[in-house]
């Protein structure tokens, strides 16, 4: 078996049609499909909801679903708001700077742009309290290698000692260079 790419990946919103309106207004998402059911297909569960799937590109829809029985939308409280986000990417620096403004004059508050050397990018949230990001990829072939060479022996250390390796150091010099 070969995967192909990623179906579809799902995350649970508040409003159905806020959100989709809200993906089509912002990042420009085209509404695909909406499906409802008032029973769980997989667990045959007495549970009505909104299954809705935006166009994310390249093959790639982003669902939601609205759970109107379900207790309120929460978050893992022991995870960092950081981390748990889903990252578009975006085709130029150019697109990536119009995007950050737009976003700002709709009133949506946006960290960055953010160089991670390899590609920059932004951070806002969406009206379900899901961070997003849109990245630009700025790496060139010889920091892509650079970094393909030292994979296995960065995931390695870290499994060993759980501190962050250095082979890939390189990568903040700038931000040292400015300190």
């Amino acid at each position: 078996m070969a995967i192909q790419r990623i179906h579809h990946v799902a995350y649970r919103c508040i409003d159905a049609k806020e959100t989709v309106e809200w993906y089509g207004r912002h990042l420009g998402m085209d509404f695909v499909l909406a499906i409802a059911e008032n029973e769980v297909p997989s667990t045959h569960a007495p549970d009505p909801y909104m299954h809705v799937f935006l166009d994310a590109g390249g093959g790639n829809v982003l669902a939601f679903f609205e759970l109107p029985n379900s207790p309120a939308m929460g978050r893992d409280t022991a995870t960092p708001d950081w981390v748990q986000h889903l990252a578009f990417k975006v085709g130029s620096l150019d697109e990536l700077q119009a995007a950050k403004a737009r976003l700002e004059a709709a009133g949506i508050p946006v960290v960055g742009i953010t160089d991670h050397t390899i590609f920059k990018s932004i951070y806002f949230f969406d009206p379900n309290g899901h961070r997003l990001e849109l990245a630009v990829d700025t790496a060139t072939p010889e920091m892509n290698q650079r970094l393909d060479d030292v994979k296995w022996a960065m995931l390695d250390e870290w499994a060993r000692t759980r501190r962050a390796p250095t082979h890939a150091a390189w990568m903040h010099e700038r931000e040292l260079a400015r300190s």
